[in-house]
């Protein structure tokens, strides 16, 4: 089944219930321009969605990476949330074997961003610390891609002030890294700015709001995301949307969005979310259900 959630100005929430395995197979080639996601980790949420053993997860995840590479654009983006767990009393390497093998899919690994979750449980291990960070992996098609650098930029701060206010002749000139990097740095150029590129470490607290889901990242973290990877009128894709919080951040943001879930449960709180925000904005939104094949049709951008 799938529910089109239509506004003005062309832009739209298609919800699908089904598994992405089967389902992505409909969305058209080079249509998508971001892809974020959270699928589920290694034996987690075994729960809900049954858990997928950590030596059979890359051989689980490789023929939904395969459809994502082609369903995503050129110049588009993929971000995955993801973090291994441990085994045995040692982490496994199943987010590294995966990674590895993405790029023998032809996947380039570009980046990576740490989430740092500021609000993590304490707790008591034996052999180790509470675990209060994720990886977001991000991988591209070409290494000409779509990046938006000054809509996350974040203010100076007061540093900027005492670094700023006193410059030596080395803050004066490209000043190349000592441990031989090739990177360099000149002070200077920061004089008179208000604003600064972000590092690729994002404090963001856990989801607390949203009680219907076993694991809910905050609206906070997609958005970001899809502020750095799109434009207004493009669309988002999460192939494991939950209870839509992906899909629900690009409507608001007036980005379209393709969401896949394969528990009812969860698509259909995904569904009564998304539709209910729709009326509140006044938008006249229109639900259509019907089956068959998806293709995208270029949707008219905001001026």
């Amino acid at each position: 089944m799938t529910s089109i959630i239509r506004h003005m100005k062309q832009i739209e929430s298609r919800l699908i219930l089904g598994d992405c395995t089967k389902e992505l197979v409909t969305i058209k080639d080079n249509s998508v321009n971001l892809i974020f996601t959270s699928p589920p980790y290694a034996d987690s949420r075994s729960q809900t969605y049954g858990g997928v053993s950590p030596d059979k997860y890359v051989e689980w995840f490789l023929p939904i990476t395969k459809e994502l590479l082609r369903v995503l654009k050129p110049d588009g983006t993929f971000v995955l949330n993801i973090k291994e767990k441990v085994v045995n009393g040692e982490r496994h390497t199943y987010v590294i074997d995966l990674i590895q093998a993405m790029r023998e899919q032809g996947w380039l690994w570009t980046e990576e961003f740490i989430w740092h979750k500021k609000n993590s449980y304490p707790g008591k291990w034996p052999n180790r610390f509470r675990d209060s960070w994720e990886r977001l992996l991000q991988f591209n098609k070409t290494r000409k891609f779509n990046m938006y650098q000054e809509e996350v930029m974040v203010p100076m701060g007061e540093w900027a002030n005492r670094r700023l206010k006193n410059l030596s002749e080395t803050d004066k000139v490209r000043d190349p890294s000592r441990v031989g990097s090739g990177f360099g740095k000149k002070i200077s150029n920061w004089i008179g700015r208000e604003k600064a590129y972000p590092t690729n470490v994002l404090h963001m607290a856990t989801e607390t709001r949203n009680k219907s889901h076993s694991a809910v990242f905050p609206e906070d973290l997609p958005e970001w995301f899809i502020k750095l990877f799109t434009k207004q009128g493009d669309w988002v894709l999460d192939p494991f949307m939950g209870s839509g919080t992906t899909i629900r951040v690009a409507q608001n943001m007036k980005r379209n969005g393709i969401g896949i879930e394969i528990l009812p449960e969860y698509f259909q709180l995904a569904q009564k979310d998304i539709m209910a925000r729709a009326n509140s904005q006044l938008k006249q939104p229109v639900l259509l259900e019907k089956k068959g094949k998806y293709e995208t049709t270029k949707p008219k951008r905001r001026n």
